[in-house]
């Protein structure tokens, strides 16, 4: 069954019930010297859409809505084109998707998060208490078991990023040997280098080829096996997530 909106015409739609969306979020960013600007936002769309594939065989009603490709990048407005929205604006398109899905009788949404650099969770706790579509998020990446698969995963355009992306779009990815190491500098103040204390990282003052992370060891069965993992337990939750009352959580 076809999951994904935009390939869906308004007589699909119209004769379909539609219980949970996902809304998959990227960004417009720099990526070392050899993924693309969208990679965040490929990334987010192609797990969300092999996920609810995988539910919607299980009877799971979902839907993929169209990625958005623009991100926050505060801290890396100094890298050409790499396309910012402020947190506040971020809150107010938000706002607007959710109103939508909530007008057409969708009950739950999943927002799939592809940046780190998006800060969902404050404007989730505002939106919820206006609406009632039952909304929860995740970052991709942290779903499956990064360790099992990776020698060494990095933060952004490592190893686990390039080999996903050379899963899911092998012919966007240019040879590594044009990849920069992705050498990172990191904070001077302990507290803040070991993340007990929080600060944002001004991307060109961490990175000489925006990459955190080594990709030179990533390859395409990698990615597989990681996209596999992650999309089969998402899969596991969208078809719980499908079968319960957004009224009746807890236990």
């Amino acid at each position: 069954m076809e999951t994904r909106l935009t390939h869906l015409t308004w007589a699909d739609v119209r004769e379909r019930h539609v219980e949970t969306v996902i809304l998959p979020w990227g960004a417009t960013e720099a990526h070392n010297t050899h993924l693309p600007h969208a990679t965040d936002t490929w990334q987010a769309e192609g797990v969300a859409q092999r996920a609810a594939e995988k539910a919607a065989a299980r009877g799971a009603r979902v839907v993929v809505l169209p990625g958005v490709p623009f991100g926050v990048h505060t801290q890396q407005a100094d890298l050409p084109l790499t396309l910012n929205v402020n947190p506040s604006t971020q809150s107010l398109l938000l706002a607007d998707l959710v109103a939508s899905v909530e007008r057409a009788g969708v009950r739950k949404m999943l927002i799939m998060n592809g940046h780190g650099g998006n800060g969902f969770k404050p404007m989730i706790r505002e939106l919820q208490a206006l609406t009632d579509v039952f909304l929860c998020l995740c970052n991709w990446w942290t779903l499956g078991n990064a360790d099992e698969v990776f020698d060494e995963p990095g933060d952004h355009a490592g190893e686990l990023e390039t080999s996903v992306m050379m899963h899911l779009h092998p012919d966007r990815v240019r040879p590594l040997t044009e990849a920069g190491p992705g050498k990172e500098r990191v904070f001077r103040l302990e507290a803040l280098r070991s993340r007990k204390v929080w600060a944002p990282r001004q991307w060109t003052s961490v990175t000489d080829d925006t990459g955190v992370g080594n990709p030179a060891a990533a390859t395409a069965q990698k990615g597989q096996q990681f996209v596999e993992q992650v999309t089969d337990e998402l899969a596991n939750f969208l078809v719980e997530l499908d079968a319960a009352d957004p009224t009746d959580l807890y236990v």
